[in-house]
Formats: structure tokens, C-alpha cells, sequence
């Protein structure tokens, strides 16, 4: 089975990752795509972060009833913070028939560098890259990797942050995330 991973904070979950998933099904020839809600992101600070298990349930909720999506919580149980090659690590021991790929935006192309054993990913994993801003091609020499491989995607400009900025300022965030996920923010009055 192929599955693609799409890593994130999802604090929340929005239209544009739903988007991206739906696309990368098709695009790289994918049975599922899992979302990989990342209890704490090395490159992100723990303090603007809801906790995990609100994250993970509004990942479900926005996912809805798609079979072929589904949201994990395999890095809750991992050490902190998440270091994608541990969590890549952990999912060949667990699952050795899956194939393991990678779906990232171009800006996180540009800073795999600083990832932690970047070139064990990058030499064992395909990863499946798609534009962040049109027209503006990222500079970088792992464009060309042989397992590097891009894919057309609709460029919608949605952030979590945008949206918690809303809901900090009491405006909408309807048809920026499913009605589920506005309705668990409202009720829990998260983001305020």
C-alpha cells in the first residue's frame, strides 16, 4: 500500500490541507494519505499550539467520512520533539509492507537542510512537492533530486495562523475549514 505522509501542526486543519491531500491521492499515485499531527514541530514554538488531541480531533472532523484520508497520532507516542526521520523510522518497523512517501510544500524543500538526517530521507523516500506561491519557483538544489518529484496543486492562500487570527478577532472562518472544525473551535472557544 502506498501512503503518502503529510506532516503538520494542523492548529487547525484548513481547506487548503484537505485540498492538498485530495490532489496528492491522484497526482502521486496514492492509496491513502495520512495526516501527521505533530505534537511539537522543531521549528515551531509549543506555546501557540493547542494540544495534540484538539488537533487530532479537528483533523478527524475535517477529514469527514473520506476513507482514504486518515489522521494519526503515531508521533503523540514518539519522543518530543517530532524529528520526521524518527517518525519514518518507527512507521518501517511497524508497517515493513507500506510505502512511505513524503508530501511537503516547496518552502519546506528549501529548508530540508536543517532537518534532522535529511539525506536518509531524501535517499530513502520519494517526496511529493507542491508549489506554495505561483510564480515564484524556490532556488534550491534539491529541485533536481531524483526523489524529489512536484505535483500541480491548487494555490489557495490559507494559513492556520490566518485563521486564528480570525477567531482571535471574532470573524468567520466558514468555508476556510469544514463546518465540523468551526463548530469543535466554537463550542471549545479555542484560539481566544
Amino acid at each position: 500500500m502506498k501512503i503518502g505522509l503529510f506532516f503538520g501542526s494542523f492548529n487547525p486543519i484548513h481547506t487548503g490541507h484537505l485540498i492538498i491531500a485530495e490532489t496528492a491521492l491522484a497526482e502521486a499515485s496514492l492509496d491513502r494519505v495520512w495526516f501527521m499531527v505533530s505534537p511539537q514541530n522543531p521549528f515551531k514554538e509549543k506555546r501557540t499550539l493547542l494540544p495534540e488531541y484538539d488537533r487530532l480531533k479537528m483533523t478527524e472532523l475535517g477529514i469527514g467520512e473520506n476513507h482514504r484520508l486518515a489522521a494519526s497520532n503515531i508521533e503523540f507516542g514518539l519522543p518530543k520533539p517530532s524529528y520526521t526521520i524518527d517518525t519514518l523510522t518507527h512507521l518501517f518497523d511497524k508497517y515493513r509492507s507500506y510505502q512511505f512517501s513524503i508530501i511537503m510544500g516547496e518552502d519546506n524543500l528549501l529548508h530540508l537542510h536543517k532537518w534532522k538526517n535529511y539525506q536518509a530521507i531524501l535517499n530513502h523516500y520519494t517526496l511529493f512537492v507542491y508549489p506554495r506561491k505561483a510564480d515564484v519557483p524556490i532556488d534550491s538544489e534539491l529541485r533536481n533530486h531524483p526523489n524529489v518529484r512536484y505535483f500541480e496543486a491548487p494555490l489557495l492562500d490559507i494559513s492556520a495562523t490566518y485563521l486564528r487570527t480570525r477567531v482571535q478577532s471574532h470573524k468567520s472562518i466558514r468555508y476556510l475549514t469544514p463546518d465540523p472544525v468551526v463548530k469543535y473551535i466554537e463550542d471549545r472557544r479555542l484560539f481566544l
